[in-house]
Protein backbone atom coordinates (compact mmCIF):
# COMPACT_ATOMS: atom_id res chain seq x y z
CA UNK A 1 0.00 0.00 0.00
CA UNK A 2 1.25 3.47 -0.81
CA UNK A 3 2.13 5.66 2.12
CA UNK A 4 2.00 9.42 2.12
CA UNK A 5 4.00 11.74 4.29
CA UNK A 6 2.65 15.22 4.71
CA UNK A 7 4.43 18.23 6.08
CA UNK A 8 2.85 21.67 5.96
CA UNK A 9 3.59 25.09 7.30
CA UNK A 10 0.55 27.05 8.38
CA UNK A 11 0.38 30.83 8.02
CA UNK A 12 3.92 31.18 6.86
CA UNK A 13 5.55 32.51 3.74
CA UNK A 14 8.24 29.82 3.79
CA UNK A 15 6.56 26.58 2.66
CA UNK A 16 7.60 23.10 3.57
CA UNK A 17 7.46 19.99 1.42
CA UNK A 18 4.89 17.30 0.79
CA UNK A 19 6.41 14.16 -0.70
CA UNK A 20 4.63 11.26 -2.28
CA UNK A 21 6.59 8.01 -1.99
CA UNK A 22 5.87 4.80 -3.81
CA UNK A 23 6.94 1.57 -2.11
CA UNK A 24 10.03 1.75 0.03
CA UNK A 25 11.76 4.64 -1.73
CA UNK A 26 12.49 6.31 -5.01
CA UNK A 27 13.38 4.02 -7.89
CA UNK A 28 15.50 5.18 -10.81
CA UNK A 29 13.27 4.31 -13.73
CA UNK A 30 12.71 6.18 -16.99
CA UNK A 31 9.48 8.16 -17.24
CA UNK A 32 7.06 6.66 -19.75
CA UNK A 33 5.38 9.30 -21.92
CA UNK A 34 2.55 8.91 -24.37
CA UNK A 35 3.22 9.88 -27.96
CA UNK A 36 0.27 12.26 -27.66
CA UNK A 37 2.10 14.46 -25.15
CA UNK A 38 3.46 17.84 -26.24
CA UNK A 39 7.17 18.59 -26.20
CA UNK A 40 6.63 20.83 -23.19
CA UNK A 41 5.04 17.95 -21.30
CA UNK A 42 7.87 15.63 -22.27
CA UNK A 43 10.41 18.11 -20.94
CA UNK A 44 8.43 18.52 -17.72
CA UNK A 45 8.21 14.77 -17.17
CA UNK A 46 11.85 13.88 -17.67
CA UNK A 47 12.71 14.29 -13.99
CA UNK A 48 11.73 11.43 -11.70
CA UNK A 49 10.11 14.00 -9.39
CA UNK A 50 8.23 17.17 -10.25
CA UNK A 51 7.77 19.87 -7.61
CA UNK A 52 4.64 22.01 -7.36
CA UNK A 53 4.07 24.95 -5.03
CA UNK A 54 0.53 25.60 -3.82
CA UNK A 55 -0.24 28.87 -2.04
CA UNK A 56 -3.67 29.08 -0.46
CA UNK A 57 -5.67 30.80 2.26
CA UNK A 58 -5.70 29.45 5.78
CA UNK A 59 -8.99 27.58 6.04
CA UNK A 60 -8.41 25.36 3.00
CA UNK A 61 -5.58 23.38 4.60
CA UNK A 62 -7.74 20.54 5.90
CA UNK A 63 -9.24 19.93 2.46
CA UNK A 64 -5.93 20.03 0.60
CA UNK A 65 -4.37 17.60 3.05
CA UNK A 66 -6.78 15.00 1.64
CA UNK A 67 -6.92 16.15 -1.98
CA UNK A 68 -3.18 16.33 -2.63
CA UNK A 69 -2.45 12.64 -1.91
CA UNK A 70 -5.29 11.63 -4.23
CA UNK A 71 -4.00 13.79 -7.05
CA UNK A 72 -0.42 12.68 -6.51
CA UNK A 73 -1.41 9.01 -6.65
CA UNK A 74 -3.39 9.63 -9.84
CA UNK A 75 -0.48 11.48 -11.48
CA UNK A 76 1.94 8.74 -10.44
CA UNK A 77 -0.30 6.07 -11.92
CA UNK A 78 -0.81 7.91 -15.20
CA UNK A 79 2.67 9.38 -15.68
CA UNK A 80 5.02 7.27 -13.56
CA UNK A 81 6.23 10.45 -11.88
CA UNK A 82 6.33 11.50 -8.23
CA UNK A 83 4.85 14.88 -7.26
CA UNK A 84 6.32 16.91 -4.42
CA UNK A 85 4.06 19.66 -3.12
CA UNK A 86 5.30 22.71 -1.30
CA UNK A 87 2.44 24.37 0.54
CA UNK A 88 1.87 27.72 2.21
CA UNK A 89 -1.30 28.70 4.06
CA UNK A 90 -2.23 32.07 5.54
CA UNK A 91 -4.48 35.09 5.17
CA UNK A 92 -5.46 35.53 1.52
CA UNK A 93 -4.27 39.12 1.35
CA UNK A 94 -0.95 38.24 2.95
CA UNK A 95 -0.49 35.27 0.63
CA UNK A 96 -1.20 37.46 -2.38
CA UNK A 97 1.47 39.94 -1.38
CA UNK A 98 3.92 37.10 -0.75
CA UNK A 99 3.41 35.74 -4.27
CA UNK A 100 3.83 39.19 -5.80
CA UNK A 101 6.96 39.71 -3.68
CA UNK A 102 8.58 36.48 -4.82
CA UNK A 103 6.95 33.39 -3.29
CA UNK A 104 7.04 31.28 -6.47
CA UNK A 105 3.62 29.67 -6.42
CA UNK A 106 2.70 27.43 -9.32
CA UNK A 107 -0.95 27.40 -8.25
CA UNK A 108 -2.84 29.90 -6.09
CA UNK A 109 -6.16 29.10 -4.42
CA UNK A 110 -7.27 32.29 -2.72
CA UNK A 111 -10.29 33.61 -0.87
CA UNK A 112 -11.46 36.08 -3.49
CA UNK A 113 -10.96 36.86 -7.17
CA UNK A 114 -9.58 40.30 -6.33
CA UNK A 115 -6.43 38.69 -4.92
CA UNK A 116 -5.87 36.69 -8.10
CA UNK A 117 -6.43 39.87 -10.10
CA UNK A 118 -3.67 41.58 -8.10
CA UNK A 119 -1.27 38.80 -9.05
CA UNK A 120 -2.41 39.19 -12.66
CA UNK A 121 -1.72 42.94 -12.55
CA UNK A 122 1.76 42.16 -11.22
CA UNK A 123 2.41 40.29 -14.47
CA UNK A 124 2.52 36.78 -13.02
CA UNK A 125 -0.85 35.50 -14.31
CA UNK A 126 -2.09 36.04 -17.85
CA UNK A 127 -5.40 37.84 -18.41
CA UNK A 128 -8.35 35.52 -18.90
CA UNK A 129 -7.30 33.14 -16.11
CA UNK A 130 -10.92 32.82 -14.98
CA UNK A 131 -11.73 31.11 -18.29
CA UNK A 132 -8.93 28.56 -17.91
CA UNK A 133 -10.81 26.49 -15.32
CA UNK A 134 -14.44 25.37 -14.97
CA UNK A 135 -17.09 27.53 -13.30
CA UNK A 136 -15.18 30.77 -14.04
CA UNK A 137 -12.34 29.36 -11.93
CA UNK A 138 -14.48 29.33 -8.76
CA UNK A 139 -13.57 26.06 -7.04
CA UNK A 140 -15.60 26.28 -3.79
CA UNK A 141 -18.40 28.32 -2.28
CA UNK A 142 -19.41 29.14 1.26
CA UNK A 143 -21.55 31.64 3.17
CA UNK A 144 -21.10 33.65 6.35
CA UNK A 145 -22.07 32.11 9.68
CA UNK A 146 -22.88 33.63 13.08
CA UNK A 147 -21.25 31.54 15.82
CA UNK A 148 -22.23 31.89 19.48
CA UNK A 149 -21.37 30.23 22.77
CA UNK A 150 -23.22 27.01 23.52
CA UNK A 151 -26.89 27.67 24.13
CA UNK A 152 -26.57 31.17 22.67
CA UNK A 153 -26.81 32.94 26.07
CA UNK A 154 -26.98 36.42 24.55
CA UNK A 155 -29.68 35.46 22.04
CA UNK A 156 -27.75 36.43 18.92
CA UNK A 157 -29.66 35.09 15.92
CA UNK A 158 -29.48 37.72 13.19
CA UNK A 159 -27.07 40.35 11.89
CA UNK A 160 -28.95 43.07 13.75
CA UNK A 161 -28.22 41.37 17.07
CA UNK A 162 -24.49 42.10 16.64
CA UNK A 163 -24.97 45.72 17.68
CA UNK A 164 -26.51 44.88 21.06
CA UNK A 165 -24.73 46.62 23.95
CA UNK A 166 -22.13 44.42 25.63
CA UNK A 167 -21.84 41.96 22.73
CA UNK A 168 -18.24 41.29 21.70
CA UNK A 169 -17.85 40.33 18.03
CA UNK A 170 -14.83 38.46 16.66
CA UNK A 171 -14.03 38.85 12.95
CA UNK A 172 -10.73 38.97 11.07
CA UNK A 173 -9.10 42.06 9.58
CA UNK A 174 -10.29 42.76 6.00
CA UNK A 175 -6.97 44.42 5.28
CA UNK A 176 -5.23 41.04 5.49
CA UNK A 177 -8.02 38.46 5.28
CA UNK A 178 -10.18 37.64 2.28
CA UNK A 179 -12.66 35.97 4.60
CA UNK A 180 -13.02 39.17 6.59
CA UNK A 181 -13.89 41.08 3.42
CA UNK A 182 -16.68 38.62 2.79
CA UNK A 183 -17.83 39.17 6.40
CA UNK A 184 -17.85 42.90 5.81
CA UNK A 185 -19.92 42.51 2.64
CA UNK A 186 -22.36 40.23 4.45
CA UNK A 187 -22.85 42.89 7.14
CA UNK A 188 -23.24 45.70 4.60
CA UNK A 189 -25.58 43.63 2.43
CA UNK A 190 -27.75 42.70 5.38
CA UNK A 191 -28.93 46.32 5.24
CA UNK A 192 -28.75 47.20 1.53
CA UNK A 193 -30.33 43.92 0.41
CA UNK A 194 -33.31 44.38 2.73
CA UNK A 195 -34.39 47.88 1.75
CA UNK A 196 -31.89 50.01 3.68
CA UNK A 197 -29.78 52.68 2.01
CA UNK A 198 -26.00 53.00 2.15
CA UNK A 199 -26.12 55.54 4.96
CA UNK A 200 -27.99 53.05 7.13
CA UNK A 201 -25.58 50.31 6.10
CA UNK A 202 -22.62 52.42 7.14
CA UNK A 203 -24.20 53.26 10.48
CA UNK A 204 -24.94 49.59 11.14
CA UNK A 205 -21.49 48.30 10.18
CA UNK A 206 -19.86 51.04 12.25
CA UNK A 207 -21.85 49.92 15.27
CA UNK A 208 -20.82 46.31 14.70
CA UNK A 209 -17.11 47.22 14.58
CA UNK A 210 -17.46 49.17 17.80
CA UNK A 211 -18.19 45.77 19.34
CA UNK A 212 -15.06 44.19 17.81
CA UNK A 213 -12.28 44.08 20.44
CA UNK A 214 -9.54 42.59 18.24
CA UNK A 215 -8.95 41.99 14.52
CA UNK A 216 -7.09 38.70 13.89
CA UNK A 217 -5.13 38.51 10.62
CA UNK A 218 -7.12 35.69 9.03
CA UNK A 219 -10.14 33.42 9.45
CA UNK A 220 -8.15 30.60 11.04
CA UNK A 221 -6.70 32.94 13.67
CA UNK A 222 -10.15 34.43 14.31
CA UNK A 223 -11.40 30.93 15.06
CA UNK A 224 -8.51 30.36 17.45
CA UNK A 225 -9.26 33.63 19.26
CA UNK A 226 -12.89 32.61 19.74
CA UNK A 227 -12.56 28.88 20.39
CA UNK A 228 -9.14 28.44 21.98
CA UNK A 229 -8.67 31.77 23.72
CA UNK A 230 -12.32 32.12 24.70
CA UNK A 231 -12.65 35.73 23.58
CA UNK A 232 -15.90 37.19 22.31
CA UNK A 233 -19.60 36.36 22.44
CA UNK A 234 -20.01 35.87 18.71
CA UNK A 235 -17.75 34.96 15.80
CA UNK A 236 -18.39 35.82 12.15
CA UNK A 237 -16.71 33.26 9.97
CA UNK A 238 -17.03 31.02 6.95
CA UNK A 239 -19.68 28.34 7.29
CA UNK A 240 -17.03 25.80 6.28
CA UNK A 241 -14.69 26.94 9.05
CA UNK A 242 -17.48 26.53 11.58
CA UNK A 243 -18.32 23.04 10.31
CA UNK A 244 -14.66 22.08 10.53
CA UNK A 245 -14.47 23.41 14.10
CA UNK A 246 -17.46 21.22 14.98
CA UNK A 247 -15.71 18.21 13.49
CA UNK A 248 -12.58 18.93 15.51
CA UNK A 249 -14.52 19.39 18.73
CA UNK A 250 -13.18 22.90 19.23
CA UNK A 251 -15.37 23.83 22.16
CA UNK A 252 -19.11 23.91 22.67
CA UNK A 253 -20.90 26.42 20.48
CA UNK A 254 -24.01 27.10 18.45
CA UNK A 255 -24.27 28.69 15.02
CA UNK A 256 -26.80 30.02 12.57
CA UNK A 257 -26.69 30.77 8.84
CA UNK A 258 -28.44 34.11 8.33
CA UNK A 259 -31.17 34.06 5.67
CA UNK A 260 -29.66 37.20 4.12
CA UNK A 261 -26.13 36.30 3.17
CA UNK A 262 -23.30 36.54 0.62
CA UNK A 263 -21.98 33.86 -1.71
CA UNK A 264 -18.33 33.42 -0.76
CA UNK A 265 -16.73 32.36 -4.04
CA UNK A 266 -13.11 31.16 -3.91
CA UNK A 267 -11.03 31.00 -7.13
CA UNK A 268 -8.03 28.96 -8.24
CA UNK A 269 -5.45 29.82 -10.90
CA UNK A 270 -2.18 28.68 -12.43
CA UNK A 271 0.59 31.27 -12.01
CA UNK A 272 1.76 31.41 -15.61
CA UNK A 273 5.13 33.07 -15.16
CA UNK A 274 6.18 30.60 -12.47
CA UNK A 275 4.98 27.39 -14.14
CA UNK A 276 6.78 28.39 -17.32
CA UNK A 277 9.93 29.09 -15.33
CA UNK A 278 9.67 25.82 -13.40
CA UNK A 279 8.42 23.83 -16.43
CA UNK A 280 5.52 22.60 -14.31
CA UNK A 281 2.58 23.76 -16.43
CA UNK A 282 1.30 20.23 -17.31
CA UNK A 283 1.10 19.06 -13.71
CA UNK A 284 -0.16 22.45 -12.45
CA UNK A 285 -2.99 22.52 -14.97
CA UNK A 286 -3.83 18.89 -14.23
CA UNK A 287 -3.98 19.67 -10.50
CA UNK A 288 -6.37 22.58 -11.06
CA UNK A 289 -8.55 20.38 -13.26
CA UNK A 290 -8.54 17.67 -10.58
CA UNK A 291 -9.97 20.12 -8.02
CA UNK A 292 -13.27 20.09 -9.91
CA UNK A 293 -13.64 16.31 -9.97
CA UNK A 294 -16.19 14.60 -7.71
CA UNK A 295 -13.31 13.09 -5.70
CA UNK A 296 -11.82 16.48 -4.82
CA UNK A 297 -15.17 18.23 -4.43
CA UNK A 298 -16.27 15.60 -1.92
CA UNK A 299 -13.18 16.38 0.17
CA UNK A 300 -14.05 20.08 0.09
CA UNK A 301 -17.62 19.23 1.14
CA UNK A 302 -16.43 17.02 4.01
CA UNK A 303 -14.75 20.01 5.66
CA UNK A 304 -17.71 22.32 5.07
CA UNK A 305 -17.28 23.96 1.67
CA UNK A 306 -20.30 24.12 -0.61
CA UNK A 307 -19.23 22.20 -3.71
CA UNK A 308 -19.46 23.63 -7.23
CA UNK A 309 -19.65 20.20 -8.84
CA UNK A 310 -23.37 19.62 -9.46
CA UNK A 311 -23.23 15.89 -8.74
CA UNK A 312 -21.58 16.40 -5.37
CA UNK A 313 -23.78 19.40 -4.61
CA UNK A 314 -26.86 17.20 -4.91
CA UNK A 315 -25.26 14.49 -2.77
CA UNK A 316 -24.66 16.88 0.15
CA UNK A 317 -27.59 19.29 -0.26
CA UNK A 318 -29.11 18.31 3.10
CA UNK A 319 -25.89 19.29 4.87
CA UNK A 320 -26.16 22.98 3.98
CA UNK A 321 -29.06 25.26 5.01
CA UNK A 322 -30.79 27.10 2.19
CA UNK A 323 -30.18 30.85 2.06
CA UNK A 324 -33.22 32.86 0.96
CA UNK A 325 -31.46 36.04 -0.14
CA UNK A 326 -27.92 35.48 -1.42
CA UNK A 327 -25.94 38.42 -2.75
CA UNK A 328 -22.83 38.05 -4.91
CA UNK A 329 -19.78 40.13 -5.72
CA UNK A 330 -21.67 41.53 -8.68
CA UNK A 331 -24.39 42.77 -6.31
CA UNK A 332 -21.79 45.18 -4.90
CA UNK A 333 -20.41 46.20 -8.30
CA UNK A 334 -17.53 43.75 -8.69
CA UNK A 335 -14.21 43.52 -6.87
CA UNK A 336 -12.61 46.62 -8.37
CA UNK A 337 -15.51 48.72 -7.15
CA UNK A 338 -15.59 46.96 -3.78
CA UNK A 339 -11.87 47.48 -3.21
CA UNK A 340 -11.91 51.15 -4.14
CA UNK A 341 -15.04 51.84 -2.13
CA UNK A 342 -14.42 49.85 1.03
CA UNK A 343 -10.87 48.62 1.50
CA UNK A 344 -8.36 50.96 -0.11
CA UNK A 345 -6.44 53.07 2.39
CA UNK A 346 -8.56 55.88 3.72
CA UNK A 347 -11.86 54.53 2.40
CA UNK A 348 -14.95 53.24 4.20
CA UNK A 349 -13.39 50.47 6.30
CA UNK A 350 -10.57 52.73 7.53
CA UNK A 351 -13.08 55.46 8.27
CA UNK A 352 -15.25 53.03 10.21
CA UNK A 353 -12.22 51.84 12.16
CA UNK A 354 -11.24 55.38 13.09
CA UNK A 355 -14.69 56.04 14.54
CA UNK A 356 -14.95 52.61 16.18
CA UNK A 357 -11.85 52.97 18.36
Amino acid sequence: MKQYKLQTLTQSLKPLTFAVLAGVGFSILPVLASSKLSSEQLIAQKPKTVELTLVSYAVTQAAYSKIIPQFAAKWKKEHNQEVVFRQSFGGSGSQTRAVIDGLEADVVALALALDVEKIEKAGLIKPGWEKEAPNNAIVTRSVAAIVTRQGNPKKINTWSDLVKPGVQVITANPKTSGGARWNFLALWGSVTQTGGNEQKARQFVTQVYKNVPVLPKDAREASDVFFKQGQGDVLINYENEVILAKQKGEGNFSYTIPAVNVSIDAPVAVVDKNVDKHKTRPVAEAFVKFLYTPEAQREFAKVGFRPVNTTVSKEVSSKFPKVNKLSTVQTFGGWDTIQKKFFNDGTIFDQIQSTSR
